[in-house]
C-alpha cells in the first residue's frame, strides 16, 4: 500500500482523489500554480507544493519540476487524474525510471489507445466487433477508394486526439474531397499529427461508453455504461447511466466485448470503451 501519493492535477479532479486517499489512510501531495493557492484541493491536501507562476507548460505540465517534487516529498506514486499528463507516455516512462508508480496505463497502452488506427488494430487482433474502416490514408485518392469499398456515409477521422476535433461526416466523394485538407489541417494544428483514416458512419446511432477497470495481468471488468448519444458537433452534451432503453442481452454483450478487448492487451487502470448500437430510440442529432 502506498504511503504518499502526489496528485499531478488540480480542482475537482484533485479533490476527489484526495477524498479517496484519506479513506485509505494515504497522505496526499498536491502541486499548484500560485494563482490556485486558495483552491480547495490545496486546502484539503496533507502537503501542498507551489509550482510557481507561468504558463501551464511551466507548471502543471512541467514534468521535471513535478518529478523533483515527488522525489523530495518521498511520493510512492503519482496520480495524474485526467487531462494534463495522464496520457503522456514519456512521463510514465520517467516515473518508472525513478521508481515512482504511475497510477494509470503503461506507456505501451497509452501509445496504442492514444492513436485510433492502432486501437482499431488491437481490436481486430482481439477479434471483437468493429465498424468497417481503413488503415492510415496516404492521400485523398486512397481515401476515395476506401470509402467506396466501405460504402458511404463515412467519417473521416484524425487518428490522434479526441473531443470530437478532427472528425467530419462524408456522404459522397465530393464531401470527402472537400473534407480531406481541413481534417488533416485540424489534426496537425491540435495534435501535431495529420494522420487520418476512415470509419463507417452510422446515422442516429447510440453512443455507448463502457467503463472498464483492468488489473494489468489480463483481468478486466466492466462496471456499467453510460449513454452519450446526446451530442452537438460530436461533443457530448448529456451522459445517462445506466443507458436507458437498452436491451439487457445487448447490454451484457457490450460489457463482455469491452472486457475481452482490454484483457487482450493486459490493460492497467480505468478506461473507457466506445461501442455503437443502431438505431437510436430517439433523434439526438
Amino acid at each position: 500500500m502506498f504511503k504518499r501519493v502526489l496528485i499531478a492535477n488540480r480542482g475537482a479532479i484533485a479533490t476527489r482523489i484526495i477524498r479517496t486517499l484519506k479513506k485509505l489512510g494515504i497522505q496526499s501531495i498536491v502541486v499548484y500554480h500560485e494563482k490556485d493557492q486558495d483552491s480547495l484541493h490545496v486546502q484539503l491536501a496533507d502537503i501542498a507544493v507551489n509550482l510557481g507562476a507561468g504558463a501551464v507548460s511551466d507548471t502543471y505540465l512541467n514534468q521535471t519540476k513535478i518529478l523533483e517534487i515527488a522525489l523530495a516529498e518521498n511520493a510512492d506514486a503519482i496520480h495524474p487524474g485526467y487531462g494534463f499528463l495522464s496520457e503522456n507516455s514519456t512521463f510514465v516512462e520517467r516515473c518508472e525510471s525513478l521508481g515512482i508508480c504511475f497510477v494509470g496505463p503503461t506507456p505501451e497502452q497509452i501509445n496504442v489507445f492514444g492513436l485510433k488506427h492502432l486501437a482499431r488494430e488491437a481490436a481486430e487482433e482481439a477479434n471483437v466487433p468493429l465498424l468497417p474502416g481503413s488503415g492510415v490514408l496516404k492521400d485523398v485518392n486512397e481515401a476515395i477508394r476506401c470509402a467506396q469499398q466501405i460504402g458511404f456515409p463515412v467519417m473521416l477521422k484524425s487518428s490522434a486526439g479526441g473531443g470530437g476535433i478532427g472528425m467530419q461526416v462524408c456522404r459522397d466523394v465530393a464531401s470527402l474531397t472537400d473534407a480531406w485538407d481541413s481534417v488533416r489541417r485540424l489534426s496537425s494544428n491540435y495534435f501535431s499529427s495529420d494522420t487520418v483514416f476512415l470509419e463507417k458512419f452510422i446515422d442516429k446511432a447510440r453512443h455507448i461508453e463502457i467503463q472498464i477497470f483492468g488489473d494489468g495481468e489480463g483481468g478486466a471488468m466492466a462496471l456499467g455504461e453510460r449513454d452519450c448519444s446526446a451530442q452537438r458537433r460530436n461533443q457530448k452534451v448529456i451522459e445517462e447511466s445506466p443507458a436507458p432503453n437498452l436491451d439487457q442481452t445487448l447490454r451484457e454483450a457490450m460489457h463482455r466485448t469491452a472486457e475481452k478487448l482490454m484483457a487482450s492487451v493486459n490493460y492497467r487502470n480505468a478506461g473507457t470503451c466506445l461501442l455503437y448500437t443502431s438505431p437510436s430510440p430517439r433523434d439526438l442529432s
